[in-house]
């Protein structure tokens, strides 16, 4: 087993200025053992930048995210972030995605496609008649899973400026203090809890009924876990969809080969959305440290019990151990399986939702603008746990 006795490194590694895989993942794959880092706050962490490291790590109940919340969790940002599902363990992890998980099957979610592919349509037609240049993000990748979303939670898309705001703060890796951080969670809360006593009074065929009445008929979870789970599915409902469509196509610009081979056979949709999850890395680093609950041996390192490991997805799906070619993008690739919506216990919830958005989204975009192309300088977001264009004019 290998251990360090080096300082640890500063994280995380890539710019937000772009969708490039930092050069120091190649390194740090090609060194044996974890490597020691050191967010801007908390404790030093393992980072794991393997496949089978991450994997493990991510899949293996040895490791837990409910003991972060005892822990000065590694972050980039001062405000400790309790991520309500995402910071439970089974059984409690369990209990509530059991109450959601429904919603979200393969077979519940390809009932959406009509809706989807219309809205598309819908929204493309009014980017043509606009005329060029459009911003990309506000006029089409934000508006179809924020507009999915609401319908399917029950939220109101005119309030999309409000949530909007709040869903950037809780994703923000700025320099906002504890308080400000408290604070803005505390806002979404009660504007959340505002919407859950309007349904209770106005019962409605959408998800945050059915979550209502979960609480109020059968007791499956606590008041303060309904509105925490309305609040994560709303945020994580929208915002790496809506920020992973401007990236897809800023990466088959960037390969115009892939883009003119979709354009000539769009039955690759499919293929091409798991490719592109796979060699699109999305976060700025790795966050939701795991920690140990007993010493564990992860590719050569001896992790002891009560130590956090963080799980660079990006880096885990370009390594080359798993992936043929992991560096080159190919949308005709097989047996893709890569770790873009995680693994183990917290392996996405909406997946299903989040292909069908971006399968729509992509496939009528490049079918409906053959000659798209960047009409003027993408401004990127900044300080952010996602990477992605906050602006992004296109022409066609």
């Amino acid at each position: 087993m290998t251990a360090t006795d080096h300082a640890p490194l500063a994280y995380p590694f890539n710019s937000s200025e772009d969708l490039a895989l930092s050069e120091a993942y190649e390194r740090a794959r090609a060194t044996p053992g974890l490597l020691r880092v050191q967010l801007p706050y908390g404790e030093p962490a393992w980072l794991a930048t393997r496949y089978a490291d991450a994997r493990l790590v991510l899949g293996d109940q040895r490791f837990s995210r409910a003991l972060a919340l005892v822990h000065d969790e590694p972050r980039a940002s001062e405000g400790k972030r309790d991520s309500g599902i995402l910071s439970m363990d089974p059984p409690d992890h369990t209990r509530l995605r059991s109450l959601v998980a429904k919603a979200f099957t393969v077979r519940q979610v390809e009932k959406l496609r009509p809706q989807i592919r219309e809205l598309t349509s819908t929204l493309l037609d009014e980017m043509e008649a606009a005329g060029p240049p459009a911003d990309l993000v506000d006029r089409y990748a934000l508006p179809i899973p924020v507009a999915v979303i609401c319908r399917l939670l029950g939220v109101p898309e005119e309030d999309r400026p409000r949530f909007r705001a709040w869903s950037d703060a809780a994703l923000s890796t700025s320099s906002l203090t504890a308080e400000e951080f408290d604070r803005n969670r505390e806002e979404l809360r009660a504007y959340m809890a505002q919407l859950i006593d309007v349904h209770r009074k106005e019962p409605r065929d959408d998800l945050m009924t059915a979550l209502i009445e979960a609480r109020d008929h059968d007791d499956r979870l606590s008041e303060l876990e309904l509105v925490d789970l309305c609040v994560g599915i709303l945020v994580a409902g929208h915002e790496t969809t809506a920020t992973q469509i401007p990236n897809f196509v800023v990466t088959l610009l960037d390969h115009p080969q892939a883009l003119s081979l979709l354009r000539a056979e769009p039955e690759l949709i499919t293929g091409a959305v798991e490719e592109l999850l796979r060699f699109v890395p999305l976060g700025s680093g790795a966050g939701q440290p795991r920690y140990a609950r007993e010493d564990v041996e992860v590719g050569g390192t001896l992790v002891r019990a009560g130590e956090p490991v963080l799980v660079a997805v990006g880096a885990a799906n370009r390594d080359a151990l798993r992936f043929t070619a992991a560096g080159t993008l190919d949308i005709t690739r097989s047996g893709n399986a890569h770790l873009g919506f995680g693994h183990g216990v917290h392996h996405c919830l909406g997946a299903p939702l989040a292909r069908l958005e971006l399968q729509e989204a992509i496939g009528a975009l490049v079918t409906r603008f053959p000659r798209l192309h960047l009409a003027g300088d993408i401004t990127w977001k900044t300080e952010m746990l996602v990477r992605g264009p906050r602006v992004m004019p296109v022409g066609w």
